[in-house]
């Protein structure tokens, strides 16, 4: 496809969907209301079989379709369906077939990202609801085209962002709504997870029982490695988008949800590297993206070497405000608010059930009722991908020299010189390492293109490897 025709689609439906919320659906509810839902589930290695479980745990649904390119891991979970149901789901390879069926009423799927939007919109497109994992996309483009088509076909579309579902989550986020912790000017999001070397390992045959030409779907042709299949791909800009993208996408969400901004920044910056040792993986382990709203800031750090945690928290965000401070970890049922001598002046609880909020929906026709539409799903999982556009664009640069771009932006200059003060504890040497240091991009939020930088808006699309498109029109 045309990459300046899906860049002049993505400015005309941001435009009109600037601050547009979602509308009810109005198309009739899948049976009665005391038919079961008919769930196919699409992916089932690993948060797949999470998927799984909690249809086989909430009452009128029933898992009746398995999905899967690899043959092996779906009659798993085929396995797993029967023993608990005395039912045995059918199993389908491709996805395309599953769609097909017309006894499906939604579908629920955890695929490697560049998977997300297609499968979703061909999802819509044959008459499917569709729980889709985060992120939701791989690019700009095709979150809008997501969020066009749940419009277009009048389709529930659900976001995997499930802290948006937890109880805690959201009081601790309407507390700062409400004004609790003052004017806030700073959210910062964190992703301290280890990541060990995924090492190097030579191509080779495909395992026995797995549909690779299907796995690829749109991504470029190229031999199978074990190192770009099953998770891995996490690290493969064809495929994934690195921890900002995978385990990052839940914390920017909180983070945008925090500021409560319902559009793109006005400027971008990233900056990082693939440091601690060599191997394939191509994703920085260590990154910086800095978010300009105005007079509201958000700052996000990826660090996948050993990292102690920043005011009590590893995995999660801090949100900064005049008269104190709320930190979220990574257990959504839990958050606290602090004042600004550190002690705690309010504690949050409470659960709650992202598949069951989703098949509520279903149920009810109200696109409303979902706690993470596509559209906030779009949005958050947009930042990430800008935040990976700007480092990806981005030059090698020194430790040992001080950019006017870090320099001139207080938040990036703290996050930096702790940055290198964890490279450095983890064996780093800074006088002989480069990292990588994108370019301040200015952005235009209402046209969802960077302003003057070509290379830039060319990753807000991908070229697509056919039958496998994103349409540019539904």
């Amino acid at each position: 496809m045309s990459l300046m025709t899906a860049s002049a689609a993505l400015a005309v439906t941001a435009m009109e969907d600037a601050r547009a919320a979602e509308g009810p659906v109005n198309t009739p509810a899948p049976g009665s209301p005391n038919d079961a839902i008919m769930i196919g589930v699409i992916g089932v290695k690993n948060r797949g079989l999470n998927h799984v479980d909690g249809y086989l745990g909430a009452p009128g649904a029933t898992v009746a379709a398995i999905c899967d390119v690899d043959l092996a891991m779906a009659e798993r979970a085929a396995k797993r369906v029967e023993e608990k149901t005395g039912q045995r789901p059918r199993i389908y390879q491709d996805l395309r077939k599953l769609y097909e069926d017309r006894e499906i009423d939604a579908v629920s799927m955890a695929l490697p990202i560049h998977w997300h939007a297609l499968a979703s919109i061909w999802a819509m497109q044959a008459g499917k609801d569709v729980y889709v994992e985060k992120p939701v996309c791989h690019n700009l483009f095709e979150g809008r085209q997501m969020v066009n088509a749940a419009r277009r076909y009048n389709r529930i579309c659900q976001s995997g962002t499930q802290s948006r579902s937890y109880q805690a989550t959201r009081d601790a986020v309407q507390y700062i709504h409400d004004g609790k912790i003052g004017k806030v000017h700073l959210a910062r999001g964190l992703c301290y997870k280890s990541r060990g070397s995924i090492g190097v390992l030579p191509d080779g045959p495909v395992p026995a029982g797995v549909d690779y030409n299907i796995w690829l779907g749109p991504a470029p042709a190229r031999p199978f490695n074990p190192n770009r299949f099953h998770y891995n791909w996490h690290w493969h800009w064809d495929y994934g988008s690195g921890d900002l993208g995978n385990q990052g996408i839940h914390q920017m969400d909180i983070a945008r949800w925090a500021l409560n901004e319902d559009r793109l920044p006005t400027s971008v910056m990233g900056l990082g590297g693939r440091f601690g040792y060599q191997d394939q993986g191509e994703t920085p382990n260590t990154e910086i993206a800095w978010f300009d709203y105005g007079d509201q800031h958000l700052i996000f750090e990826v660090r996948g070497l050993k990292t102690p945690k920043l005011t009590g928290v590893d995995i999660g965000d801090i949100v900064y405000g005049k008269d104190g401070y709320v930190a979220f970890t990574s257990n959504y049922g839990n958050a606290g608010a602090f004042d600004n001598a550190g002690n705690k002046v309010m504690e949050f609880k409470g659960g709650g059930n992202h598949f069951r909020n989703f098949l509520d929906a279903v149920r009810s026709r109200r696109a409303e009722d979902l706690n993470a539409p596509i559209r906030d799903g779009y949005l958050s999982s947009a930042l990430c991908h800008l935040g990976n556009i700007s480092y990806r664009v981005g030059k090698p640069a020194s430790f040992k020299q001080s950019p006017k771009s870090i320099a001139e932006r207080k938040e990036m200059k703290e996050a930096f010189e702790r940055m290198q003060s964890h490279l450095a504890e983890n064996g780093v040497d800074l006088d002989v390492t480069a990292y990588q240091l994108g370019p301040v991009l200015r952005f235009d939020p209402n046209r969802e293109r960077f302003r003057d930088h070509r290379q830039a808006n060319a990753l807000l699309s991908r070229e697509y490897r056919r039958p496998f498109v994103v349409p540019e029109r539904l």
